[in-house]
């Protein structure tokens, strides 16, 4: 495990750790308003973190400290932790925090202390993710290109700094991926602040990217993955392995731990309400009457991915 003094000293991104436990609140980074500001909400039950978790205000690693942060308020103000574990389950389909909630639950069932466990189970991520991106740095080469795709919660600046701590430079392309432009507004902008090389392009220039040979390697996250090694991730990431498949591009993803399910065809794809498809910050893109379709994930499969980087819990 990474040691403590290293892990603070190291350089994060806000969207490494964008969620804090303070006092009686919870503070979770906005990322809805990035890049334009950095701003906080403030969440004091756990009605208003499972709003926050709906509306996309926190997503990928955020979404998982907020459900600890929320057991952690929750006790505190002597909730029945079951009843806030359904209410969180039931908040994102593809993400399944069942795995969580049950962790949890048991160790409120156990003899040991529940805030003590959640805290060590978080700093036991903490530096299970520094890991993790030291792993992926290793994969790199001087000079590489890499396409990533949505957002993996400050690991790419992470990557990019112990690659650049090992001499060799590197730089990205990032696709805006739509319709909410997690890559445009978050990974562009993190590498951005860690003074890294990166180039935004439409979700749809991939493949005419890629047949350039612009681009060497594929790094991606994953919100879901199953025990055949199938992940689901932002929608898009499909036919991006696809397309690296045809152009003998690696594809890696960085991984969570395995869900219970079996494969890809058993994840529930959450389908998101078609205005975030059709309405961006209150500016209407297309016309109010047309009907639209907003899957918020799909499902890429083991045999296109050539390496699964795990987060080893």
């Amino acid at each position: 495990m990474t040691p403590i003094w290293i892990i603070k000293t190291m350089k994060f991104s806000p969207l490494f750790w964008p969620i804090q436990l303070k006092g009686n609140f919870i503070d979770i980074l906005d990322e809805t308003r990035l890049p334009q500001r950095l701003v906080y909400l403030k969440a004091k039950n756990y009605l208003e973190a499972c709003r926050a978790i709906k509306q996309m205000k926190t997503r990928a690693v955020g979404q998982v400290l907020l459900v600890m942060y929320t057991f952690l308020l929750s006790k505190r103000q002597n909730k029945n932790l079951a009843i806030v574990a359904k209410a969180i389950n039931a908040t994102r389909p593809t993400l399944s925090f069942k795995f969580l909630t049950d962790m949890v639950l048991g160790w409120e069932q156990s003899k040991a202390p529940l805030e003590q466990s959640i805290l060590g189970f978080l700093e036991m991520l903490k530096a299970k993710r520094i890991e993790q991106a030291r792993e992926v740095s290793k994969l790199l080469k001087d000079k590489d290109v890499i396409l990533t795709h949505c957002n993996v919660s400050g690991l790419m600046p992470l990557i990019a700094e112990f690659a650049r701590e090992d001499g060799k430079r590197v730089s990205f392309y990032v696709t805006e991926t739509r319709p909410y432009l997690q890559g445009s507004r978050l990974t562009a902008w993190e590498l951005m602040r860690a003074k890294v090389d990166v180039t935004i392009i439409t979700d749809n220039m991939v493949a005419y990217l890629l047949s350039l040979g612009k681009v060497t390697k594929v790094i991606v996250g994953a919100d879901h993955l199953t025990l055949n090694g199938d992940i689901a991730n932002k929608i898009g990431t499909y036919q991006i392995a696809v397309v690296a498949k045809y152009f003998k591009i690696p594809f890696y993803v960085i991984c969570p731990p395995a869900s219970r399910l079996k494969s890809g065809k058993e994840i529930k794809i959450e389908i998101r309400p078609p205005d975030e498809l059709k309405i961006y910050q209150g500016l209407h893109l297309a016309p109010k009457e047309v009907k639209a379709y907003y899957p918020a994930f799909d499902v890429t499969p083991a045999k296109l991915i050539t390496q699964h980087i795990y987060l080893k819990v």
